[in-house]
């Protein structure tokens, strides 16, 4: 009797069991990264800007369907070892450019062929690769760049099916754009140098054109694969906001933050295209979209063009309450916005205080596509596993125990719970001296222990109050430096 009624049992569930068999595997996300440049934490309206100078309904837009991080940070306050961070998943400060500064317009390919990217991953797995906007990471092998050569090599070589990119900054002196590995338009190895120009003989970049110029690109690769049967990973890196500020015809005179605050629109504008493209292609529903930036925003009145002082004699905080911007090891020059939108995953209209990081997009983003844990010796060996936190799944302690920070003078800091240690030692450039800890920025040269949640302004050193916290850190700190990993 017993073993009929087992029986009956199982072959009734049978027909259960087939179907959970055949039911399909959900479909792999599509996945876009937007990395802005130089955007501040405080210079969108999810993030508190004042509606009367600036909007941002299309930034609003991925906060209000996805999730908002309030403690995300890019691992230094320049651009370059962001960047490095981003397609890596490992510090900068391991490799040659390890004091805080950036990749010139000439410089070599910072990046080895060989080191796996978070490109190289997902093409791996079946998906197209592409990246539009600043590159900022070298080309070549050759002490000094050739413009008139093949670029190579270069993203193509790192994982990406195709590039169209400004090489290092808006309004770079290469004045060009760089598609797959030649300088796009080139007509010849001519050369007419002029003042701040490279000279090349091609078609030159528009600056107030560039955000369009760009935009246009990216839709463009994201329409060609519509229709296709590999999902797509688009890293787009739009120049906006950095020096020079140049907004378009489109959104000059928008804001009542000037030119700054309408290069901000020129932004959002363009985050705004991406989503109706995907929209259009019914893309955007079965795609993780990640927007952040790759240091704060300027603060210093003295930029190129003013335009940030305009903005903030406006009232626009650029970078919210913090203190300082891009270059510097405060707050400001780290913390940087970051939203999430991945319908039906990531919780709508949400808000999360964990502690992330820029370099945590790559072994995150590793995980999406099934494969952890990843191998610290070869792979992306500073990049945490932070999806339980894009998923607003409950976790019994932080996701991350530490952060470490650099400046662009070479000051490391480490962020811990509330705790921030500042190392306060800058590191020299190859060949040169170390910055002077002197004149305006002397502060940033010396060491001490902040606690953010009861200062967040950074005014007060409690290391004499907490030695065994600031001993712990700074040892941390020179542990992870030293042993050339960071994550478990």
């Amino acid at each position: 009797m017993r073993s009929t009624l087992a029986f009956l049992l199982c072959t009734a569930a049978l027909p259960a069991v087939a179907a959970a068999a055949a039911a399909p595997s959900p479909p792999r996300p599509n996945i876009v990264v937007i990395l802005a440049d130089d955007y501040g934490y405080g210079s969108l309206g999810a993030y508190g800007a004042d509606p009367a100078l600036i909007r941002t309904p299309n930034l609003d837009r991925l906060a209000r369907e996805g999730r908002r991080f309030t403690e995300a940070y890019a691992p230094s306050s320049v651009c370059t070892p962001t960047r490095y961070a981003l397609i890596t998943g490992r510090y900068c400060w391991r490799t040659s450019l390890n004091h805080g500064g950036v990749a010139n317009t000439l410089d070599p390919l910072l990046i080895e062929p060989t080191r796996p990217t978070v490109a190289s991953l997902l093409k791996k797995h079946g998906y197209a690769t592409g990246f539009v906007g600043k590159w900022h990471l070298g080309y070549g092998t050759e002490p000094r760049v050739d413009y008139t050569k093949a670029l190579k090599p270069g993203p193509l070589e790192l994982g990406f099916d195709y590039q169209f990119a400004v090489p290092q900054n808006h309004n770079d002196i290469t004045r060009v754009f760089v598609e797959n590995h030649r300088v796009f338009g080139l007509r010849s190895a001519k050369l007419t140098p002029a003042p701040g120009k490279l000279g090349l003989d091609a078609p030159e970049r528009d600056d107030p054109k560039t955000m369009g110029d760009l935009t246009e690109r990216a839709v463009g690769w994201l329409a060609k694969q519509a229709g296709q049967p590999a999902p797509f990973f688009l890293c787009y890196a739009p120049v906006a906001v950095h020096e020079l500020i140049t907004p378009s015809a489109e959104t000059t005179g928008t804001s009542q933050a000037g030119p700054y605050g309408d290069f901000i629109h020129d932004l959002d504008r363009s985050v705004g295209r991406i989503l109706a493209a995907l929209e259009k292609q019914n893309a955007l529903e079965n795609t993780l979209i990640i927007f952040t930036s790759d240091n704060g925003g300027v603060v210093n009145p003295g930029s190129k063009t003013g335009a940030n002082k305009v903005a903030m004699d406006a009232g626009l905080k650029i970078n919210g309450t913090l203190r300082g911007g891009k270059h510097d090891i405060w707050e400001g020059g780290f913390k940087v916005p970051f939203l999430v939108r991945w319908p039906g995953r990531v919780p709508a209209g949400t808000t999360s205080h964990e502690l992330i990081g820029v370099v945590d997009i790559f072994a995150t983003v590793a995980a999406v596509v099934g494969e952890t844990p990843l191998d610290r010796a070869t792979t992306a060996p500073d990049s945490v596993n932070v999806l339980s936190a894009f998923l607003g799944q409950p976790a019994a302690q932080p996701l991350r125990r530490d952060l470490i920070l650099q400046s662009a003078s070479g000051v490391y800091a480490i962020r811990s719970g509330p705790w921030k240690w500042i190392d306060g030692v800058p590191l020299a450039p190859k060949g040169k001296k170390a910055p002077a800890a002197i004149g305006p920025k002397a502060d940033q040269f010396r060491s001490r222990l902040v606690n953010l949640a009861d200062d967040p302004a950074e005014t007060n050193d409690v290391s004499a109050a907490h030695p065994e916290i600031a001993q712990r850190l700074a040892e941390t700190l020179r542990l992870h430096r030293a042993q050339g990993f960071s994550r478990d």
